[in-house]
């Protein structure tokens, strides 16, 4: 009977959901043109933002209130004069840092920005998702409901989509500008494999769909009687981010491949997996590995190697557009963890990397699938000069390229060209940047966000909008408790970006010191 009435709610649940969805193209039609670069509309229409972290992780990373500060980009938006915007966080977010944000707004007064700005916060600074916080408060829903003029021009805009998300839209009555959490699977790394697969997108060697150390070591038999030279793998849990849940290892000195102990020697081997988290314990990586599943892949190796990715979106309107690419930049035990990105990618396989993602995009499109992903690939240089392109995983989210792209979208307007792999602000210029989310040192503990917000002044790294160029902040909350803050260094050339980059990790250190 329990799960009779379990299943039946979540066909309701869904049932009013797709109702809601529907709604999207109507609002799209009306709205969709208002992004940056776009002319201004003029139908007035409200966002719900909801920065919450629904993902279960056992891995260090920033405080809740940090990755919730992360969306606060999307105030940027308040740039457009209709826009109404409820921003909601676990914890009231300090009015400095509110200000910061509105300070740069362009085309737009403080006092116009913060009359379309309503903050709400369940003040529950526990570590339980956001979304999981606001949905054990009724009341507080009706008050978020309240706050919108009309339920019909307006949408949710979520960090990630999962059965809770999908509640909370359901609650609030609005539809919600992202992938449908029945496409889950889509965004997994035994999901992307298969889409890469059946969309003939390169990618490298191995095997999904792994619940048990027995169907590992029969996926590694496999490979290497496929390629007995194989030297390194690396083993992924599905639903891992960022690089977490990444083990690599290594397969030399191992038996032949067929040999009567080479199922036994493998099994012996698992026990050397360099998780890129240090503490990552075997029983518990293996455990999770069985509760979720995962895959294993060739490492891909190469004299000239590089990380990019691609994000594309697509519209309630099932258009597929083209939005950026990225040179990511990586760090952990192998290389496996995300620390920023430079943009755009190289040009010499950015529009590469981007038709092959395009493949991906189209499929989505196909099968429903509305809102932002990326696409991470390993190229390698050959030895002609050409690049050969392997597709690694979908984020079928929001993600780490996300905040820094539209930081630049939302200040300077323009768009990536996909063909020439360069972007142009609405003044015709070139654009460039350094970002990361990873910026620590203990030192920072001393200082607080206005002292961060002194130090880009002084120091005339502010973002300028006559030159459209200079530092923008994000997870600013994290410097006194964590010594930890996220930039997008932005420049009219790559060397200004990066130079605009090292200034600031220059004055910071003396700041802390």
């Amino acid at each position: 009977m329990d799960t009779m009435y379990t299943k039946k709610k979540q066909e309701t649940l869904y049932n009013k959901f797709n109702e809601l969805q529907q709604k999207l193209i109507p609002l799209w039609e009306q709205i969709g043109h208002s992004d940056p670069g776009g002319d201004f509309i003029e139908v007035e229409n409200t966002l719900v933002v909801l920065p919450s972290m629904t993902v279960e992780l056992k891995i260090d990373f920033p405080s809740q209130q940090d990755y919730e500060e992360r969306m606060l980009f999307m105030l940027f938006l308040l740039r457009q004069p209709h826009i109404r915007m409820i921003y909601v966080s676990s914890v009231p977010i300090p009015p400095e840092i509110i200000d910061y944000y509105l300070d740069i707004l362009p085309s737009v007064s403080v006092t116009n920005a913060r009359k379309r700005l309503v903050l709400i916060s369940p003040q529950d600074s526990s570590e339980i998702p956001l979304v999981q916080k606001l949905l054990d408060r009724p009341n507080l829903i009706g008050h978020i409901r309240d706050h919108i003029p009309n339920l019909d021009m307006a949408h949710l805009v979520p960090y990630v989509t999962t059965d809770l998300e999908r509640d909370f839209a359901v609650q609030l009555g609005i539809p919600m500008y992202a992938a449908d959490p029945r496409f889950f699977a889509f965004g997994t790394k035994s999901g992307c494999r298969r889409v890469f697969a059946e969309e003939k997108v390169q990618h490298p060697q191995g095997a999904e769909n792994l619940s048990s150390k027995q169907q590992l070591v029969e996926a590694l038999m496999q490979m290497r009687a496929k390629k007995a030279t194989i030297e390194k793998v690396i083993v992924k849990h599905n639903e891992g981010i960022s690089g977490f849940g990444n083990a690599t290892l290594d397969l030399s000195g191992l038996p032949n491949p067929g040999s009567s102990d080479e199922a036994q020697a493998l099994k012996n081997r698992l026990k050397d997996l360099q998780f890129e988290l240090a503490d990552i314990e075997y029983d518990w990586y293996m455990g999770h590995l069985e509760k979720k599943g995962g895959i294993v892949e060739e490492l891909i190796s190469g004299e000239v190697i590089a990380s990019p990715s691609a994000q594309l979106r697509v519209t309630p309107l099932g258009d597929v557009e083209l939005l950026s690419t990225h040179d990511q930049m990586l760090g952990g035990p192998t290389g496996q963890i995300y620390l920023g990105a430079k943009f755009p990618a190289n040009p010499e396989y950015g529009p590469m990397i981007m038709r092959e993602a395009e493949k991906v995009g189209k499929r989505f499109a196909k099968e429903g699938i509305v809102g932002r992903f990326a696409i991470d690939f390993i190229v390698v240089k050959k030895s002609d000069g050409s690049w050969d392109p392997y597709a690694i995983e979908v984020n079928l989210r929001k993600g780490g390229t996300t905040h820094p792209f539209l930081t630049l979208q939302f200040l300077t307007g323009g768009n990536y060209d996909a063909e020439s792999g360069v972007y142009e602000s609405v003044q015709g210029r070139e654009k460039y940047y350094v970002a990361t989310d990873t910026l620590k040192s203990s030192a920072y503990k001393s200082l607080t966000p206005n002292d961060l917000f002194d130090l880009v002044s002084e120091k005339r790294l502010h973002f300028d909008h006559t030159q459209h160029t200079g530092v923008v902040l994000h997870m600013i909350s994290g410097i006194s408790t964590l010594g930890k803050i996220g930039l997008t260094a932005i420049g009219n050339n790559p060397e200004q970006a990066e130079e605009i980059y090292q200034s600031f990790i220059e004055a910071i250190g003396q700041a802390g010191a």
